[in-house]
């Protein structure tokens, strides 16, 4: 299996590659998404992320076969409904998640978005619970503007959240402006998912310019580009083997500062209301 450089992540004792394996939408052939799980595995990525939401279950189910035998390789990370973050609900969709992923414990535990009738201080109650009892290492959230940020740090301290999953991609760099820079300064990463826009790959003449330069694909180019902060991560989907190994791959490729502006200036970051999410 290649070695991969890692990164610390944030606060926590973990170092994770800059880019692992994300796994929406990957119930529709699971035998397919298992082998590329598996494959990217191989290329060295060494962090799953799923969610109990992701095919009702299902996903997180086809996750604990593709990870069997080769558990101590990976940093697992699955979500909580919002509708089921209060205390009790967030301890018993875990224990559903464990067994599921056919696993003891979760690496770091996610609220997968916020819901405003969710008391946050609830479901950070029900974290702490489930890392003292051994069932996760760490918490995050997915879906936090600033705004909830702050409100979270404020109850939990910023130190205790392991990271920010977030919409990011060359064509919805608007974090880039607030959350991004908030975050860095308080160590909390940011992992970006749908980093290649959810199947629309963003295009641009720049882009495939900097990719030819390299002998790489536009993809591979975007992703090295999103990673060029060490406080950014990413989790690209594929089913497809290839393509899942040549997404971890793109953590390999060194951008210059030159090629840095080039896609920058294709692919503007502008602000807008609201954090952006699917």
């Amino acid at each position: 299996m290649p070695t991969k450089k890692t990164r610390a992540l944030g606060s926590t004792d973990m170092k994770w590659t800059p880019i692992g394996l994300g796994t929406w939408d990957m119930e529709r052939d699971a035998k397919k998404s298992i082998r590329a799980l598996q494959a990217g595995l191989d290329e060295g990525a060494n962090h799953i992320d799923t969610a109990e939401m992701y095919g009702s279950g299902r996903v997180e189910s086809l996750v604990g076969e593709a990870i069997q035998g080769r558990r101590d390789q990976v940093f697992l990370v699955s979500k909580v409904l919002p509708s089921n973050a209060d205390y009790d609900g967030t301890i018993a969709a875990c224990h559903r998640s464990l067994a599921r992923l056919k696993t003891g414990h979760l690496d770091v535990y996610l609220l997968h978005w916020r819901q405003k009738n969710k008391p946050l201080a609830e479901t950070v109650r029900a974290f702490e619970t489930l890392k003292q009892g051994g069932k996760i290492r760490a918490w995050g959230v997915s879906n936090f503007d600033v705004e909830d940020m702050e409100e979270l740090a404020a109850l939990a301290g910023a130190e205790n959240i392991a990271c920010n999953q977030v919409l990011y991609h060359l064509r919805e760099r608007a974090i880039e402006i607030k959350l991004i820079p908030w975050c860095r300064a308080r160590n909390i990463p940011i992992v970006a998912y749908s980093p290649l826009g959810q199947g629309k790959m963003p295009q641009h003449a720049a882009l495939d310019a900097v990719a030819e330069d390299h002998g790489v694909s536009a993809a591979q180019a975007a992703l090295a580009f999103l990673i060029r902060d060490p406080n950014v991560f990413a989790v690209p989907k594929s089913a497809d083997e290839r393509r899942a190994r040549d997404n971890v791959r793109a953590a390999d490729l060194a951008l210059s500062t030159a090629e840095i502006k080039k896609i920058s200036d294709a692919f503007p970051a502008k602000p807008r209301r609201g954090l952006p999410m699917i």
